[in-house]
């Protein structure tokens, strides 16, 4: 037991021999270069033996011993396994990989121009966002946490509502004055180019042309007239171009909007999706710390 009262020159040695400076190894542990300095000399009095050659000259003021390199491998490895096993007690607190899944569209156009605050505010976690263009098992991919569009109606998964959105059309500011569009009511849909997003084909409740028109009662012939892309990100940026009128998602349009890049030539018209966006976490992941952390940030973005 005598041996474990060097447990801390031991972890200083380690620390010192691996960034070979009293100073960074004070910085990871938290405490002064005077107290590392006293610990391995404290270390080198126990065992009898120099563990660093101290130079005041040369790029490296602090270097190893022949002793010291023979033992540092195996010390090393010590710490590492040590780590590994108070990792399977909990693993929440030694793995910092923060994953986040999202689709292309609410990553690129909601999610991305955000993620810096997080960042700011929890740089103890290392952040990977992924996109997805289908929905995916979250557990079998390790996904922590996400954000789903649909009617939280999930399995496997606990789904907190985000917010709510808004349908509405959008185009850009010369694509409107080329088609002099100011009433939904009073033009000629034929003779409109329409961008049609077929992000999700197989679903109903999808935001449609068809919804639109059915909800503000105008004859529906021409919905199916047009460009259709996969993407809702590519069918903005084509209205953003001028190359047609789009359904715009009220959270995924908000900044092209204030920038001025698109605008909502029918004023205030528009109709609440049936779809809503959730925070999305497995059920053996949503009470751990990193979850609950992006899962609260994401709450102060609405």
């Amino acid at each position: 037991m005598n041996r474990l009262a060097h447990l801390n020159g031991i972890r200083a040695f380690e620390a010192t021999a691996r960034h070979l400076s009293f100073s960074q190894a004070a910085n990871e542990l938290n405490v002064t270069p005077a107290a590392v300095g006293q610990q391995v000399k404290q270390l080198e009095e126990w065992l009898g033996v120099q563990l660093f050659i101290r130079s005041n000259s040369g790029q490296s003021r602090l270097k190893l011993t022949e002793e010291a390199k023979l033992a540092y491998p195996d010390i090393q490895q010590g710490f590492s396994s040590i780590l590994s096993g108070l990792g399977k007690l909990n693993s929440d607190i030694f793995d910092n990989t923060l994953r986040v899944a999202v689709s292309p569209s609410i990553g690129s156009k909601w999610l991305m121009p955000r993620i810096a605050d997080f960042q700011a505010q929890f740089p103890e976690y290392d952040l990977r966002v992924e996109t997805h263009i289908k929905p995916v098992d979250y557990t079998s991919e390790g996904i922590d946490v996400g954000i789903r569009y649909g009617r939280g109606e999930w399995e496997n998964v606990q789904s907190d509502k985000l917010m709510d959105e808004a349908i509405f059309p959008v185009c850009s500011p010369e694509f409107a004055a080329q088609h002099n569009l100011s009433s939904s009511t009073s033009i000629d849909w034929s003779a409109l180019p329409l961008l049609h997003d077929l992000s999700v084909p197989d679903s109903q409740e999808y935001p449609s042309w068809q919804e639109w028109f059915t909800r503000s009662n105008i004859p529906s012939t021409t919905s199916t007239r047009g460009l259709k892309v996969n993407s809702f990100s590519e069918v903005i940026e084509a209205a953003i171009r001028g190359q047609g009128l789009a359904l715009g998602r009220e959270a995924l349009v908000m900044k092209d909007l204030e920038e001025g890049k698109l605008i909502r030539p029918f004023g205030d018209a528009s109709y609440c999706s049936s779809y809503s966006y959730y925070v999305v976490s497995p059920i053996k992941q949503c009470n751990k710390a990193k979850a609950k952390d992006f899962h609260a940030w994401l709450i102060t973005q609405i």
